[in-house]
């Protein structure tokens, strides 16, 4: 009957969550990040230019190109639509919760396998960019399979036919993480097993990575492109590894500066529902391994994410994403923790977070009643009831999931926590996309759409919105707008236009011309007497149309 009741709530879980997944797939694009890796995508589709990434129609080499890759073949198959732009981050997430589970099943079971991937599969922070366009979730796919990689390599021991393969699988996901987002792919792993080594003292581990084999499968991956991409781009070189890694690093000219603390609410809150657990998984994982031999898997796991929070923390650039690939080796920790404490000291670990719940009800209340522009208000108004029911979903798996923690019923109780939370995650982006006007160029580009026409000029004027280039399939020129194509245009001058005098004389030249802006230029060109016939107008941008 257990067995039974455990299949059954497995089952629900996995259906719950690749519904959430379709669910979320085809939501309008959102600014910036989902529009510009979008429409690299799309271009690199359109054009057939494998190599040299471009956004807007101009030189893009802030990121290497993997998942462009895999979204333009995406683009290809299922055409130029959001569930093929989410696609591949989609499917890195899930890949990533299964090979948890693989890891964990092989280091202690069928069950600690389960809930590791469980434990993973209902960290709110993660699920919910699993349906975000963003670079972060494929390089916590590949770090993931590098991690995992090492470990099962140890674990099957040395000189065996395991050891080597599952080592060389570790080679691979490096050089696919380095094709995901750079340089970084090498330092966590490097960072974790120096560490490692360092704190056992022992540096039999060194001897044991199959460098010969393991630099030829890196190499082939990984060189061809950046081979490829030199020569054919001068700039290449000097822009990638010295501006997007070491300047990206030490400096804060991205603009991107927060606390230092940035990042450690983050990490507590994308675990929120297993939050009060972690302390206690974190230390059972280091009383459990003191004195074993050997690479020690769950602290090299807490490791490997500590190193990672750390290194972000010590960064001038913050994000949100950056330390998503240090979730999964802590699910891995955290999911033996859940696999073996207590039922009951579990389950006074659960319910508090039905108090995350009644915040989360409140936080929509307050933030569609608060003093906001009305047109914001409005949309905070249209999402509430999503939140509302997010919220609800969350308080009934809480408490449930603690109750049938205290009748011993484990993996029942967690999975029953887990489509709570799921449930929840489903309902905050369907709250999400009520600000769609807002965080989406869609709408401004169906109302461009009748009017475009192969000559039509088309100008971003002091202003860029991501999604729109996307959704009209088609750059659009820049006016007096640099940031972060500043340089590509140093490469490619004419795809610009710097000076908004010098675009007031081009707008009024003979021919169909549509311009986007921010309010207050439109209305400063207005007053100027410059002719504009507008066909959108909201409080973040206007779009308008050479009479």
């Amino acid at each position: 009957m257990r067995e039974r009741a455990t299949r059954i709530a497995l089952f629900l879980l996995v259906v719950a969550g690749l519904a959430v997944g379709f669910d979320n797939l085809d939501r309008p694009l959102a600014n910036p990040d989902e529009g510009r890796y979008s429409e690299i995508s799309r271009e690199m589709a359109e054009h057939g230019d494998w190599i040299t990434p471009r956004l807007n129609g101009i030189k893009y080499f802030e990121k290497p190109p993997l998942q462009y890759w895999a979204t333009a073949v995406a683009f290809k198959l299922f055409g130029e639509n959001e569930p093929a732009a989410r696609l591949y981050t989609w499917f890195c997430a899930i890949a990533t919760i299964f090979l948890i589970g693989f890891t964990a099943k092989r280091l202690g079971g069928t069950d600690r396998g389960l809930i590791s991937m469980v434990a993973l599969a209902s960290a709110p922070y993660f699920m919910g960019l699993g349906g975000v366009v963003t670079l972060d979730m494929g390089l916590t796919l590949w770090t993931t399979l590098t991690f995992c990689g090492l470990v099962l390599a140890d674990h099957a021991g040395a000189s065996t036919p395991g050891h080597r393969r599952w080592m060389l699988v570790a080679w691979a996901g490096m050089a696919l993480a380095v094709m995901s987002k750079g340089l970084i792919g090498i330092v966590f792993p490097a960072a974790a097993i120096g560490m490692h080594v360092l704190i056992r003292r022992d540096f039999r581990i060194l001897g044991r990575l199959e460098w010969g084999y393991g630099i030829v499968v890196f190499l082939a991956i990984a060189a061809p492109w950046f081979v490829a991409v030199s020569i054919a781009n001068d700039e290449f070189l000097r822009f990638f590894f010295v501006h997007e890694h070491f300047e990206r690093f030490l400096t804060t000219e991205h603009r991107r500066v927060e606390a230092w603390w940035y990042f450690f609410p983050i990490l507590l809150g994308g675990f929120l529902p297993w939050v009060l657990a972690l302390p206690g998984a974190v230390s059972s994982a280091i009383e459990k391994e003191a004195g074993t031999q050997g690479l020690r898997p769950l602290t090299f796991a807490l490791l490997w994410s500590a190193f990672i929070v750390l290194f972000f923390t010590a960064s001038g650039s913050k994000l949100p994403a950056y330390i998503l690939p240090a979730f999964p080796p802590l699910a891995l920790v955290l999911g033996r923790h859940l696999a073996e404490a207590p039922t009951r000291r579990l389950a006074f670990m659960v319910f508090p977070v039905a108090l995350a719940a009644i915040a989360l009800g409140f936080f929509g209340w307050r933030a569609a009643n608060s003093g906001r522009d009305e047109w914001t208000r409005a949309l905070y108004h249209e999402s509430q009831v999503y939140t509302y029911i997010g919220a609800a979903a969350l308080f009934a798996g809480s408490i449930m999931g603690g109750l049938l923690l205290l009748g011993g019923k484990r993996m029942l109780a967690l999975v029953v926590v887990a489509i709570g939370v799921v449930l929840t995650i489903d309902c905050i982006e369907d709250a999400y996309e009520e600000f769609s006007p807002r965080q989406s160029g869609m709408i401004v580009a169906q109302k461009m759409k009748p009017y475009l026409s192969p000559s039509t000029r088309v100008y971003s004027v002091m202003h860029y919105e991501q999604t729109v280039p996307f959704y009209i399939g088609r750059p659009v020129t820049l006016v007096n707008y640099l940031d972060e194509f500043e340089p590509g245009l140093r490469s490619e001058p004419a795809k610009a236009i710097a000076r908004v005098a010098r675009w007031t004389e081009e707008w009024q030249q003979p021919g169909e011309a549509l311009a986007i802006m921010q309010p207050d230029l439109f209305e400063k060109l207005r007053a100027q007497g410059l002719p504009m016939q507008v066909l959108h107008q909201d409080p973040k941008r206007v779009l308008v149309r050479k009479p």
